[in-house]
């Protein structure tokens, strides 16, 4: 990704970042000296944007889009559909470069993948991000790959030449291996996928039963972002919880449950749980943050 904006972008130009995102985009698009614009969603919309909401934010800086699907922090998954419409839309801006995350593929609940680089009319704008670290268990690995236009993969290659050189040839052997399988009929990653399926079932139906909490579903990775503005005002003895910071370290105090907090994702009413533990750890946190949450007034 870093590869990415760095060979795109100059100083002034605008990326739109839907929110919430993974923490690091915005911090990349800065490093490049160019502007990360949010666009914001809530969990009333399955925090998915609009086609509308994408026409409304471009100007004459705008150079790209980034966003995820799976998402993380949220588990959203833009269906065909959805990725249609905004395909649509976006064929009306040719010079707009789609940088689409989708490290999180193969841990979907929803069905097939579905990748917005399959609609020919934007097929050359699009920057596919994918590697093994998420689907394959493979993050020590520190294998990304991406299908990108020969121009960008271009810069992309003459940039890592210059700054991290190459991955080991050890990593992309095992790399190679995993992407050569069909992951349908590999049993291991079906059943990491039905596991996380069943966690995520358990975590919701226990965030569920705590007042205040508004949910999503999500339909993919392995995170909960539940909205939590509820609880922005209440108070302990000596503390008032004035934003997600203030929740999110309240829980690790009082609960001893690690989350955290939407304000790194851009979104400021949510927490991120992730759900990437045993159920037996689930069950235990959800309870402690349920009585943690009582306790406030």
């Amino acid at each position: 990704i870093s590869n990415v904006l760095f060979s795109i972008l100059n100083p002034g130009d605008i990326v739109l970042v839907p929110s919430p995102f993974w923490v690091s985009y915005t911090e990349m698009i800065r490093l490049a000296e160019a502007i990360p614009h949010t666009i914001e969603t809530s969990v009333e919309s399955d925090f998915k944007i609009t086609p509308d909401q994408i026409k409304q934010a471009i100007t004459s800086k705008t150079k790209a889009l980034i966003f995820s699907s799976p998402c993380n922090p949220s588990g959203s998954v833009y269906s065909k559909e959805e990725l249609f419409a905004l395909a649509e839309t976006i064929k009306g801006f040719p010079n707009l470069v789609i940088i689409s995350d989708e490290i999180y593929e193969h841990i979907n609940f929803v069905g097939k993948h579905e990748s917005i680089a399959q609609f020919e009319s934007i097929k050359n704008q699009v920057v596919v991000i994918n590697g093994v670290s998420k689907g394959f268990a493979m993050t020590g690995w520190r294998i990304g790959v991406m299908a990108a236009s020969k121009e960008i993969a271009a810069a992309c290659t003459k940039l890592q030449g210059q700054t991290t050189s190459g991955a080991s040839s050890i990593s992309q052997r095992a790399a190679l291996a995993a992407f050569d399988m069909n992951p349908q009929e590999n049993q291991e990653l079906q059943n990491m996928i039905k596991i996380f399926k069943e966690r995520r079932d358990l975590l919701f139906g226990l965030f569920e039963e705590i007042p205040g909490f508004k949910l999503s579903l999500p339909a993919g990775a392995f995170y909960l972002f539940p909205d939590v503005s509820h609880y922005f005002g209440k108070t302990t003895a000596n503390q008032t919880i004035l934003n997600a910071d203030d929740l999110s370290l309240y829980l690790l105090n009082k609960a001893h449950v690690a989350s955290v907090s939407g304000a790194a994702f851009g979104n400021e009413k949510c927490i991120r749980f992730s759900y990437a533990t045993s159920n037996a750890a689930l069950q235990e946190a959800a309870k402690r943050i349920k009585e943690a949450l009582a306790l406030l007034n």
